[in-house]
């Protein structure tokens, strides 16, 4: 924290542990601290954008995992589990919501007469198109905050740390 910047709840955490615990070095608590707050933050702020097209979070990545794909905007159930890393129950459940809005369609896979298609509709190419143009402006204007160097060497080091991260064998 420079002189002319202000400090924030981490800091304040930040101070009471050295108060309290001046024998442990817990300055990685104001990168992993702000990361977890910003990330709650944020969280709200897209929530809000999502909302106003009549979606949740979960749907919004759906819809755009299949917006990705190349015409005619399918992929099958797996595929969409994967690419958002989540569980094939959990994804049933928000195709379940999304079929029933008129979002998507499921069709039998023609290359394997077990497994369905799930297809963009028009209503739904059109409504994540309108969702994604609001999502990609509001990002853009949250974004000003930080200068072009700013923001560089953040996704430098978010994308290491990232990386890093996801490489560590799980916990015990």
């Amino acid at each position: 924290m420079s002189e002319q910047e202000p400090g924030d709840a981490v800091d304040e955490i930040l101070a009471q542990w050295r108060r309290e615990r001046p024998d442990l070095d817990l300055s990685a608590l104001g990168v992993f601290g702000r990361i977890a707050q910003l990330s709650s933050v944020l969280g709200s702020v897209m929530d809000r954008v999502y909302a106003r097209h009549g979606l949740r979070g979960g749907e919004f990545d759906v819809l755009t995992a299949l917006r990705r794909a190349l015409p005619p905007h399918a992929l099958t159930p797996s595929e969409l589990a994967e690419a958002l890393m989540m569980s094939r129950a959990g994804m049933t459940k928000r195709l379940d919501r999304l079929e029933a809005a008129g979002l998507v369609e499921r069709t039998l896979d023609p290359a394997d007469r077990r497994s369905f298609r799930i297809t963009l509709t028009r209503s739904g190419l059109e409504l994540i198109d309108a969702a994604l143009t609001e999502h990609a402006a509001n990002l853009a204007q949250l974004e000003t905050a930080l200068e072009p160097g700013e923001r560089s060497a953040l996704e430098h080091s978010l994308r290491t740390l990232l990386r890093t991260v996801s490489e560590q064998p799980p916990a015990p």
